[in-house]
């Protein structure tokens, strides 16, 4: 009896041993992922398909707020607490990349065949990049473009088929247009002393030659004396200097400015709630045939250099890019890329519209990338406040921004 009882145990035990390690092999890799989305934005979803694939790769989430992004990301990488993977706003993706923060994924992206660099537009895939290597993957894009009223053109005497294309042009139109007694604006824009502002203005810079590193170059100034002229002459709501592109672009969609600046993601409430014909035209430049810019929004993923598992977070990487074709359809964002197509809407307005922002997206250019970056659009910032109100002229403002700069910047 004795001895049975030794050889049924052990026999237990083996079977416990063996199934001990079949569970283990069975086990799925865990990979951690923070971002912003909501359950009605692209990663829970994404993540949500993914791991209905079985692959033996289980994805966790975790969302995030925006203000918390950067210092919780921080503080998890240096105590060893960080996820896999993140989604960071682009402007601040070489904050994380020049301090060894994210994976290099430079080696793994050539050999990929669901990442093709040479399918992204430059400006997202730039802010990926710092030192000519690659830390990351857009996630979306997004651009600015100009919004206006076609009812308001015809009404002014204007051609609502040939939009302003030139600064003066912008100017002129936004004069005519402007009717106080209606309380109807030019143009309505954002000129707010935060990322918004920076966002908004730094497109003109560049298309006046300058740019975060010539901020004071002489077509910069102009862009702001020419944003200071529209708010001298009220052809904006004096608001413009506390208002973000959201509330100001709801001046637009209620019918009190004819025109304004602002991006693809007012589409959806445009169509929804504007009550005119609104078009929408590419940025003006400063003069004809001058070189365009166009701002740059929204966020990378990007792999943290201590994850334990690099090579199943670049396969949740792969997945979440192969269904970069689904970003519009299902979640409204326009892909990184240039070489999807997105599908038509079924609403005229909203097609045209989204046909001018995929064009504008060409000469989207990224803000920075520069490890200091909030440090400099604060500069940035600045300088629109001070010029705008009053306090220094364009060129004193954007001279002591370029100071600044100089001196973040070494």
């Amino acid at each position: 009896m004795g001895i049975r009882k030794h050889i049924a145990f052990g026999a237990l035990a083996l079977a416990s041993v063996s199934l001990f390690g079949l569970s283990a092999q069975a086990e799925d890799v865990k990979i951690t992922v923070w971002s912003l989305d909501r359950d009605i934005q692209p990663a829970p979803n994404l993540i949500k398909d993914f791991n209905a694939l079985g692959n033996g790769i289980t994805v966790e989430y975790r969302q995030i707020q925006f203000d918390d992004v950067v210092s919780e990301a921080m503080r998890a990488y240096s105590t060893g607490q960080a996820p896999d993977i993140i989604a960071i706003d682009n402007p601040e993706h070489a904050l994380f990349a020049s301090r060894g923060a994210f994976l290099d994924l430079t080696d793994r992206i050539a050999k990929s065949e669901a990442i093709k660099t040479e399918n992204y537009f430059a400006g997202p895939l730039n802010s990926v990049t710092w030192d000519g290597k690659l830390f990351g993957v857009p996630k979306a894009t997004n651009t600015i473009a100009l919004y206006y009223n076609a009812d308001m053109f015809k009404e002014k005497g204007l051609d609502p088929d040939t939009p302003p294309q030139t600064w003066a042009e912008l100017l002129d139109a936004a004069r005519k247009l402007n009717d106080p007694a209606k309380n109807v604006y030019g143009l309505a824009f954002s000129a707010k002393a935060s990322e918004e502002g920076t966002f908004q203005f730094l497109p003109w810079a560049q298309m006046g030659g300058g740019g975060y590193q010539a901020i004071n170059a002489e077509g910069a100034v102009k862009a702001l004396e020419t944003w200071k002229t529209l708010m001298d002459e009220k052809l904006a709501s004096p608001d413009s200097l506390t208002r973000g592109q959201w509330d100001s672009t709801g001046t637009f969609n209620s019918g009190n400015a004819a025109m304004a600046i602002s991006g693809p993601w007012e589409l959806n409430r445009m169509s929804d709630e504007a009550k005119f014909d609104w078009r929408v035209a590419l940025l003006p430049v400063p003069e004809a045939g001058a070189e365009r810019s166009s701002a740059m929004g929204d966020f990378n993923w990007a792999i943290f250099a201590n994850t334990k598992q690099p090579e199943e977070a670049f396969k949740v990487l792969e997945y979440f890019a192969s269904q970069d074709d689904q970003m519009f359809e299902k979640f409204g964002q326009l892909p990184a890329r240039s070489d999807i197509t997105l599908p038509a809407t079924g609403n005229e307005r909203k097609d045209a519209a989204l046909k001018v922002f995929q064009e504008q997206l060409q000469y989207a250019q990224p803000r920075g990338p520069h490890p200091e970056w909030p440090k400099i659009s604060k500069a940035i910032q600045d300088a629109i406040q001070a010029a705008l109100t009053g306090q220094s002229t364009p060129k004193e403002a954007l001279d002591q921004a370029a100071e600044t700069i100089v001196a973040i910047t070494g």
